[in-house]
């Protein structure tokens, strides 16, 4: 239903009205709802109600005089609401007349300015509290200008010894940061290792039970082999790893997932875990062996995790993907080994951190993982642990298709 005029600013304002005595006959929700009082509060009350006690005399008797003398009067009036809270409002009062000039009522339409004018005054304050910083600061400078002098006085004494302090604290860390790397290095070998290690006593042990057959010797015999070059090629990757100017190449993401698969079949076997690969053929750019190397990384802390948490159902899930918009690759890996910490999960790709007993971790392999796909691959890897899942995302740029 449309508004009539009336209504239209009744809605938008806060109205009252009075008769010529000051005494209220009509007030709207606006003027109820700032003030604090009900309508039934306000009607046949004097106006004097809401006037706030700091209004000045002379400023009341300018407002009845101007518009006695049939003006309209405009100021920004300081009221007060029932609850003792003080209202600034833009008020305009105006007369009413009746058919033959004289005034029947008076009408004030106001809008709540309380903000502005405490905003005003805010920055009155800080202008005037800036003026009294001012009237001091030439003694402040001058004192501060003193305490500069003498600190200069001693200044070029105590440069030279800083100066003599980091030049051996730079060497101290040079050699520090060697070490640093050289164990990183060696520690993810050893954890590396440790596996394949492990199934080549196994193995060897087998192959001395199976000594009555040649052709099952020849089966260990040759898995033997296909595990020490493993750890040859574990080797040289890590070498190649730290090496500036390793070549890149455009490689089948398929093929560098199916080595890693490869590669673990034994623990995979061994420890029935279910791997579930959702091939993909795109290419990307980088070095193969590294992208293995996270996937195997990935799989072993699942292993361990299963065994851990004594899962029976190991389900290892890896589907690869495609981000058309931003042209990248997504790599996501799934495992149901029982999720991560929420106060933990955050920490898992920081050097040396891990939940896993010395003998069996180093607390370098997601870190190691973390620096190829950023370092080497120019991608991105981040984790997700929701109930009892844990999923790794990896966008690496996609190359040729």
């Amino acid at each position: 239903m449309p508004y009539t005029y009336q209504e239209a600013i009744e809605n938008s304002n806060i109205v009252s009205k009075t008769n010529i005595d000051g005494i209220i006959t009509f007030v709207n929700d606006e003027f109820c709802k700032i003030s604090g009082y009900s309508y039934n509060e306000l009607i046949g009350q004097n106006h004097n109600i809401v006037r706030h006690p700091d209004a000045s005399s002379s400023s009341f008797k300018k407002l009845w005089d101007t518009i006695l003398n049939k003006k309209a009067y405009k100021s920004t009036v300081k009221n007060l609401s029932k609850n003792g809270k003080t209202i600034y409002l833009n008020t305009t009062i105006t007369p009413i007349f009746d058919e033959i000039g004289n005034i029947k009522e008076f009408i004030a339409i106001r809008y709540d300015v309380t903000k502005e004018v405490e905003l005003k005054k805010a920055l009155e304050k800080k202008d005037k509290d800036l003026k009294e910083l001012n009237k001091t600061l030439e003694e402040r400078v001058q004192f501060q200008t003193l305490q500069l002098k003498e600190i200069n006085e001693s200044l070029e004494i105590r440069v030279k010894k800083e100066i003599q302090k980091n030049a051996e604290k730079e060497k101290i860390l040079f050699w520090q940061s060697r070490m640093a790397s050289l164990g990183q290095m060696l520690g993810n070998i050893a954890h590396q290792w440790r596996q394949p290690l492990t199934e080549l006593s196994l193995t060897l042990f087998n192959l001395k039970r199976a000594s009555n057959s040649n052709k099952d010797i020849s089966i260990l015999y040759q898995d033997c082999k296909n595990i020490i070059s493993n750890m040859s090629n574990t080797i040289e990757d890590f070498t190649n790893f730290f090496s500036p100017d390793k070549e890149k190449v455009l490689f089948d993401i398929n093929d560098s997932i199916n080595e890693s698969l490869l590669i673990m079949q034994k623990t995979i076997k061994t420890n029935n875990l279910n791997i579930f690969f959702k091939k993909n053929s795109f290419k990307i750019l980088g070095v193969s062996n590294e992208l293995s190397q996270v996937i195997i990384n990935l799989i072993q802390n699942s292993n361990d995790a299963f065994i851990h948490n004594k899962i029976i159902d190991k389900n290892i899930n890896i589907d690869i993907s495609e981000d058309l918009h931003q042209n990248f690759l997504i790599i996501t890996y799934r495992d149901n080994a029982g999720g991560i910490k929420d106060e933990i999960i955050d920490k898992i790709f920081e050097p040396y951190f891990t939940t896993k007993h010395s003998s069996t971790g180093t607390g370098l392999g997601l870190f190691m993982s973390k620096m190829i796909i950023e370092k080497s691959l120019n991608g991105t890897i981040f984790i997700k642990s929701t109930n009892k899942n844990t999923e790794f995302i990896i966008k690496i740029p996609q190359g040729e298709k």
